[in-house]
This record gives structure tokens, sequence and C-alpha cells, in this order.
């Protein structure tokens, strides 16, 4: 008898809909189906691959809007938001597909050629809170270089998943992409079940995990592991710009972001001023459900997560930090806007990632006290810095693998999504990620 995973509606605790949890012992011949398709969709022409995947993109993007619902109703995120997530996954997908096809490009050197070769079967494990984009981003280069995918979406959001893979599947041939639901035991299964390579998006702990089990067979690795992104605002910023700025990221998804803002350092000379100003922005932010008009943050993902937020900020107040917004007192599924000042380095807020709506503000009286508290962390995701004619100076002291300078991380055009520390092992995105789901091969 079939087992069944249920969605819930983070809003209201509502169920969405079901799938059926893959029974664990299927994993291995779900995995070896994928190994007889790779043998085949390796030589099928890129030019062929290109338009496959641009097909089953068109497809996604006819459904967009149901498909946005479905994505709200299952990860609480506002409708515009989901919208965009879907729209920006269809459009990117073939995008990708380009820019792999030119860096898997075969090169000559001095009467050798460099060829890039398929590895095999990737396990892509993607995470809730971006479930459609996180999971594109892996997945399509994965299948560029000539791979097979076994996609095991997060628990938490099955039904999206689900309905962007049954769409590629009327595309794409049979097993290219399979598909398997169920919770960390699964994810262990497929790790051990004979893949040549796992991109994987997630926590810290779950990516820990996956190292040790892919170091008994040397499994290649690509996995992004979050963050705890420090943001830098110095005295000659402009200071209205670092607040919006500010509230904005620390808000977005919720705070549900790997990237999003999670410990300001502000110099104390325009402190005042910049907690003013966050204070007032967050004021105008609502929480709700999703398709409630003007709610611009939606629901914490389950109630395991939203008392880890309620655990850092009660941790902040009691060892002393100042509550200029919200900080109690939250409705059931939600967290209110919240702004909290004097944060210290011994607090939970500091030295974990909170991953939901708090701005979280501490002052320095010296540019190398705020670089060596922003660098005090194993993560290294990204980081940002508000500033003048130093700008550039502070962003090179900052140890992360990506930082915006007076606006947000992630590069432009095809640059790589890269965590340094222990926020990434490979990467993706740019030449040299979508290599990074290739075997090189040398000809000589």
């Amino acid at each position: 008898m079939s087992r069944k995973l249920t969605s819930y509606n983070p809003g209201n605790g509502e169920a969405v809909g079901e799938v059926e949890i893959t029974p664990v012992g299927d994993i291995a011949a779900i995995v070896q189906r994928a190994k007889i398709a790779q043998k085949i969709w390796r030589d099928v022409p890129v030019d062929v691959k290109i338009n496959l995947i641009a097909e089953a993109s068109a497809l996604v993007e006819s459904q967009a809007d149901q498909l946005a619902v479905l994505l709200s109703k299952e990860m609480g995120k506002d409708i515009r938001r989901s919208t965009g997530e879907v729209y920006g996954s269809a459009k990117c997908a073939p995008a990708i597909t380009q820019q792999s096809q030119q860096a898997l490009n075969s090169k000559k050197l001095h009467g050798s050629t460099i060829e890039y070769v398929s590895m095999g079967v990737v396990a892509v494990i993607s995470p809730w809170n971006y479930p459609l984009m996180m999971a594109v981003n892996l997945i399509m280069p994965a299948l560029m270089a000539g791979n097979t995918v076994v996609f095991k979406p997060s628990e938490e959001t099955p039904l999206i998943a689900q309905a962007y893979v049954e769409l590629f599947n009327q595309v794409l041939p049979k097993d290219v992409i399979q598909i398997i639901h169920g919770d960390k035991e699964h994810g262990r299964a497929l790790v051990e079940a004979g893949v040549n390579v796992v991109a994987f998006t997630g926590s810290q702990k779950a990516g820990k995990d996956i190292m040790r089990r892919a170091s008994h067979t040397l499994i290649r690795l690509v996995m992004e592991m979050g963050g705890n992104d420090p943001m830098v605002v110095t005295a000659d910023a402009d200071i209205s710009a670092a607040a919006r700025f500010a509230v904005a990221s620390s808000f977005e998804n919720a705070g549900q972001m790997c990237i999003s803002t999670e410990r300001i350092y502000v110099d104390e000379k325009v402190a005042d001023e910049f907690e003013q100003l966050v204070t007032s922005i967050a004021s105008q932010y609502k929480i709700g459900p999703w398709d409630q008009p003007q709610v611009n943050i939606g629901p914490i993902i389950n109630e395991h997560q939203r008392k880890n937020v309620i655990a850092h900020i009660d941790d902040a107040i009691a060892k002393g930090a100042r509550v200029l917004l919200g900080g109690k007192d939250h409705p059931d599924y939600y967290i209110k806007p919240t702004v909290i000042a004097d944060v210290t380095a011994d607090m939970k807020m500091e030295q974990e990632e909170t991953f939901g709506p708090v701005v979280s503000i501490s002052r320095y009286s010296t540019i190398e006290d705020a670089i060596e508290r922003a660098n005090d962390s194993e993560y290294g995701l990204g980081a940002v810095v508000f500033a003048g004619a130093d700008a550039k100076d502070i962003a090179n002291r900052l140890e992360a693998g990506m930082v915006g300078i007076n606006g947000g991380v992630g590069g432009r055009g095809d640059a790589p999504w890269v965590g340094a520390k222990q926020s990434g092992f490979g990467f993706h995105g740019s030449a040299e990620g979508h290599r990074q789901f290739a075997q090189v091969k040398v000809i000589s």
C-alpha cells in the first residue's frame, strides 16, 4: 500500500494536496533507469537538447498562472513573487542551455583537444524557499552536459515540483528527468544509490551529511549550504538607500532566502538616522496570506522554523537588544516585521541564520571592528557594503563568495553563484559552473 506525502498551506495549516511517497527500496532502480536513459541522452545533439528544453519551458510558461497559484498555496509567498518565480524559471531555462552550450564546447590546445563529456546521473536535491528557480539552476546545466537527473524536491513543496516535472516529461525522452518524494531518508538513499553527481541547495547540516555519504565513492558535489550574510554601512554611504535595501533584503520572501541580509553593522555616527529610517520603512510592510492585496510578508514555512525565529528574537531581547519594531505577539503561522538594534556577538541572531523577517542592527566605531565581526562566521555566501570612497576596499576584505557594493549580490549576466567557507562546495552558473556537471577529457 502506497503512502502519501501531504503538502500544507503554511499560512493556515490546511492541506493543499498530496503525492505518493517513493519507497526507499525503489530508489536504486530509479537511478538504474536514469543510467540506461543517459546512454541515449548523452548522444542527443546539443541543438536538439536546446530545442527540447525550450519546448518544455514554453509548456511551463503556458501554465504559469496556475502554477503560480499552486506555488503560493504550497510555499506561502505572495502571488506576485510566485508568478515571477514561475515565469522566471521558464525564461531562464533556455538561457542556461545557451550558456552551457558555449561553456561545454571543445577547445584545441597545442595538439590536444579538451572535451567536456557527460558524468552520468545527477541527483538534484533542492530547497522549499524557491522550489522552482533553485531546482532549474541545477537541473538545466546537468541536462545540457548530457546527464540525466533524479530530482528530490523538499518535502515542504512536493506539488509544484511534481507539476513541473510532469510538464517536462511531456517533451523529454523517458527517464531523462525522474522525481522522488520523501524526507531526509530518501535524500540519503539517493546519494548512496550510485549517482555520479550530487547538486544540492539547502542547510549546512544536510550538506555535511551528503559529503560524508558521498566520500565513500568520491561522488562529485556541487553544493550551496546557506549563509549568514552581513551588511556594512559606513558614515559616507547613502543612508536612505542603505536603509531601503536593508529592509527589502531582510524581509524578502519573509526573510526565507539564503542571501537575505542577516547582520547589519552601521557606523555609530549615522546609526540613529539609519535605525529611524529602517523602522519607518519596515513599519509599512504587511503580513498575510498569498491572495491578500498589498501583502509583502508571507508565513513562515512551518512551525519548527517559526519557533526558531522567535527563539532568536527572544534570545536577543534577553541579552539586552532593543526592539524598534515588532518582536513579540506574533500571530499563528507568521512573524511580524521586526527590527532589533544593539545586537551583540553572543546572540543567536548574530551567530546563526535566523531565516525570518528580522532586521538585525549593530553599531561599530571603527571599520576594522565592522569587518572583523562581518567575517566572524563559518558562513560566507554573500555580503553587502554601502559606502562611498572606500567601498571597493571594504568589499575586498569581506570573506564571501559574492559581495554587493551599494546593492545586492548575485552578479550580473552569467556570473557564478558561489559561496565561500562553509556556504559552498563547488558552484553553479557561469562557464566554470556549467563545467562542474561535466567530466574534462583531454585527447592528444
